[in-house]
């Protein structure tokens, strides 16, 4: 389980395509805390460390999770937020998150305000897929709170140490980004469409 709150960004650093499948080599600044077998969540897509060489460690991705992600898109040199899973002695400063993306959004507009920025997104309609004002969501593994909720758009509002220190400084209109909603939310709907 994670939080979405951004431990640091990594680079990638090379992809090998194996298959359906894209093993991804990644440094980071904790590579040496790592160990194999570690779940370590990668723009909020929860990824098994499966071996370490030096300052780097590779993750692979297979086709389902490929085609949920924008994961396939990312391109050498690249920055991603990274995140451990949360410890049981842990802060829990986010929201729970559970590094499995229901699917992608793409940022269509950026607002630059005195101080901070407003993000909006787009997403495939679905009844499944809800925001609501005030409400959590995970945008590329980062614990966000909605400022503005529709049907299939809703914005976030970024400080300046959240643009600083995740992948949101890079990010511009066009791009793709993961999305996880809100776990409660999603229980909700589901117990309201059942009945």
């Amino acid at each position: 389980m994670f939080t979405g709150i951004v431990e640091a960004m990594g680079t990638l650093e090379n992809r090998l395509v194996q298959g359906t499948n894209i093993d991804f080599w990644f440094s980071s600044p904790f590579t040496h805390e790592l160990k194999i077998d570690q779940s370590l969540a990668h723009n909020g897509v929860c990824l098994t460390i499966v071996e370490i060489k030096d300052n780097q460690y590779r993750v692979t991705a297979i086709e389902e999770t490929l085609n949920k992600t924008n994961l396939g898109t990312l391109k050498l040199g690249q920055k991603v937020n990274l995140e451990r899973c949360l410890s049981a002695s842990g802060r829990f400063d986010g929201h729970i998150v559970q590094g499995h993306v229901d699917t992608t959004g793409v940022c269509t507009q950026m607002i630059t305000n005195e101080g901070s920025w407003e993000y909006y997104f787009e997403y495939p309609l679905s009844k499944e897929h809800i925001t609501v004002g005030k409400g959590s969501i995970c945008v590329n593994g980062t614990s966000l709170t909605v400022v503005h909720s529709g049907q299939h758009d809703f914005s976030v509002a970024i400080i300046p140490y959240t643009y600083e220190h995740t992948v949101f400084h890079q990010l511009k209109v066009g791009d793709e980004v993961n999305l996880e909603f809100d776990i409660v939310g999603k229980y909700v709907q589901k117990m309201l469409a059942s009945n």
